[in-house]
């Protein structure tokens, strides 16, 4: 079914749209995710799952034209090697575009960015036109939510909207790399 004919995904940018925050499937656990322009749904985000603020968020995308508002200026070697592994689960740690909240960043001058591969996070994004806050979906400290159920006993009635579906074949969240040294940060 097309993203913008799906209703569960019409919910969720219905949701996203008016500063919700939604849970939706990933290629290894279920996300809990936002309009990173939503300075209210980022820190609803934040409070939800009990985190650090200085541990900073990922963004997810359909595409890498959803990411560029948010990178600092990257070599086309360096883009190269990220179009490389995308759409796909690896995350990679990139230099951040100036107006970039530290909320989304944890105040690093970093920012983590993946273009998802998992058919219903690719297309939330896609129907939201736009990259997507993504974290486990748990609070803190838990266990990531693999299922919707997960997610509401862990977060109860605090997701404005769930997103149903499987999460991805990948046992572990994904790989994340640091863009201009191509070191691992935490293995996939």
């Amino acid at each position: 079914m097309e993203p913008t004919t799906n209703p569960q995904i019409k919910r969720a940018v219905e949701a996203l749209r008016n500063g919700g925050v939604i849970a939706y499937p990933t290629e290894a656990v279920f996300g809990l995710g936002c309009d990173p322009l939503e300075a209210d749904a980022v820190e609803r985000v934040l409070e939800l799952k009990q985190r650090d603020a200085s541990k900073g968020l990922i963004l997810i995308a359909s595409d890498m034209d959803q990411l560029l508002p948010f990178m600092g200026k990257l070599s086309s070697e360096v883009l190269g090697k990220l179009e490389a592994s995308w759409p796909g689960p690896v995350t990679w740690v990139v230099p951040v575009a100036a107006h970039v909240s530290p909320r989304l960043t944890g105040g690093r001058s970093s920012l983590a960015v993946r273009v998802t591969a998992h058919p219903v996070a690719a297309a939330l994004c896609e129907a939201c036109g736009m990259a997507l806050v993504s974290t486990s979906a748990n609070r803190s400290g838990q266990a990531p939510a693999r299922t919707g159920l997960m997610v509401r006993t862990q977060l109860g009635e605090a997701v404005d909207c769930i997103v149903p579906g499987a999460v991805g074949g990948l046992s572990k969240p994904t790989e994340i790399r640091e863009a201009l040294t191509g070191k691992i940060l935490r293995a996939g």
